[in-house]
């Protein structure tokens, strides 16, 4: 096995004989014998192991849990001495995960040790002190942990307000039993995972300017006009963004037709096609504009080539939002432009005036090499005055590809419709290292990171910094001795708000 010298923890004979079913040969169970005393003893024997896990299953303290149900814990605490600091767990989210995807039911919280078994008003203090379970052993098993990665499952055996000397709380105990051997691989993972030693962020990473000036622009007009607020696309693309804004009452659409007449109507980020500014015009929506500024001025590029009659080719990905509302400014004189094999296939009228666009969010890399087909095909190819591909989508790339060249694996923050997001994981591909586009720690799988030393961190221009520190918190459980970050240039870029919400 590669998790090397772990440790895991049963306390009961039969929680250990139902973990076994579900553990590969030659797993490392030890059986530490029930209550604080023998599981206190049990550590001292295993204090030189790298990481810790205790399994088996406890006592529910709120009628919310079912017996055969998870609970990981986020921390341990002993019942009896509440001034101790507790034992933390950081990576409870990565098992969280990793077990419901296996089909079980998961809750995340702390975990009690108690002294002895607990029932009625005992039950009601310690879930009083927010603890969803109790046990008699967790504590002094990881008590001396002293940052090494820990974590503690439990399966529910019984919930108030049954009480727990009853006939039916033995058959309780058995279904939780045939819920551990389910458990058991997921720990296996944890402990092959916990060989992380350092974690490099990527900076610049995270909200671009133009990000937050869309996200401001919504935020900012709910509080001056009140929900609701309808935004014609996703305002940005990431699932977390989305449903903070809508949790406060944006409304999110994909076409005009589904906002009512009146409403305060916001464009995304990503732009829109003069047609889609004529129809809200028709129908007297009160419109508030947050299309990146540097969106907008691809559109210009666009409206200004055409103007002078050039066949114009745009760099991008068919149906992304960007790409439809700059094939919007001349449809039918626009043509996208998706590869290289694109660009070997595509035919111009007049080869002498040939102009390109690129989509903001693209991989300077992936354009390069388009670019290089066009200029060949046609040696009078013009362009924008300036870069079109957004400073932001620069920075992160460059900054990935330095990240990347000193890590095992990299995990790239964002949601799988973020253009940007997606590129900074081919980037890094490209590389030769792998690389998986999370939402949250939640899609994390441990299985990406066993046996891996160097983690690589970085996220899309979309994602919020707050997904990064909860994902980087959790790695860090892992057992990495360090956190750094690796800058490769600093960001001041600031964009103004619309008129319509700018204040005076």
């Amino acid at each position: 096995m590669t998790g090397g010298d772990w440790v895991l923890f049963a306390p009961m004979r039969m929680e250990a004989r139902a973990l076994r079913r579900g553990l590969p040969a030659g797993a490392p169970l030890r059986r530490t014998g029930r209550g604080l005393t023998r599981a206190g003893r049990s550590a001292v024997r295993h204090r030189d192991a790298r990481a810790l896990v205790v399994a088996g299953i406890a006592g529910g303290l709120t009628p919310t849990l079912r017996p055969g149900d998870v609970v990981v814990a986020t921390e341990v605490r002993r019942a009896d001495q509440p001034d101790e600091p507790p034992v933390p767990c950081p990576t409870a989210p990565l098992v969280a995960a990793t077990l419901r995807r296996r089909g079980l039911t998961v809750h995340l919280g702390p975990v009690v040790t108690s002294r002895r078994l607990v029932d009625g008003a005992d039950r009601a203090r310690l879930a009083a002190t927010g603890a969803l379970a109790v046990d008699t052993e967790s504590a002094a098993l990881l008590a001396s942990a002293a940052g090494r990665p820990v974590i503690c499952v439990r399966v529910v055996a019984d919930v108030p307000p049954q009480r727990l000397y009853r006939p039916l709380t033995w058959r309780r105990v058995r279904a939780a039993l045939r819920t551990l051997p389910k458990v058991a691989p997921a720990l296996v993972e944890w402990a092959e995972a916990s060989t992380v030693r350092e974690i490099v962020l990527a900076a610049p990473r995270s909200f671009c300017a133009g990000v937050e000036r869309a996200i401001s622009v919504v935020e900012q007009a709910l509080d001056r006009y009140g929900p609701p607020v309808y935004v014609r696309k996703q305002i940005v693309h990431n699932v977390h963004v989305i449903a903070d804004l809508q949790q406060r009452g944006a409304v999110f659409v994909d076409e005009l037709t589904e906002i009512p007449d009146g409403a305060v109507t916001v464009f995304s980020a990503h732009g829109v096609a003069p047609s889609v500014r004529v129809a809200a015009a028709d129908r007297g929506l009160p419109v508030i504009d947050a299309t990146c500024p540097l969106v907008t001025k691809v559109h210009s590029e666009a409206r200004r080539f055409v103007g002078r009659g050039n066949t114009v080719l745009l760099i991008g990905h068919a149906g992304h939002e960007e790409t439809e509302g700059t094939l919007g400014e001349a449809p039918g004189q626009i043509t996208l432009v998706e590869n290289v094999t694109d660009a070997e296939r595509i035919e111009v009228t007049d080869p002498d005036r040939v102009s390109y666009l690129v989509q903001t969010t693209l991989a300077v890399d992936e354009v390069a090499g388009v670019l290089d087909v066009l200029r060949r095909r046609f040696p009078a190819l013009t362009g924008p005055s300036s870069d079109d591909i957004c400073y932001a989508t620069t920075n992160r790339q460059a900054a990935l590809r330095e990240v990347a060249a000193a890590a095992d694996v990299v995990l790239v923050v964002g949601s799988a419709n973020s253009s940007n997001s997606r590129r900074l994981v081919e980037v890094t591909e490209r590389g030769g290292i792998p690389a998986y586009l999370v939402d949250d720690v939640g899609d994390v799988d441990l299985r990406w990171l066993a046996g891996r030393r160097t983690i690589g961190v970085t996220a899309g221009a979309s994602a919020p910094p707050r997904l990064v520190d909860e994902t980087v918190a959790a790695l860090a459980g892992l057992g990495a001795h360090a956190v750094r970050e690796h800058t490769t240039r600093t960001e001041d870029v600031h964009f103004t708000l619309p008129k319509e919400i700018r204040t005076p």
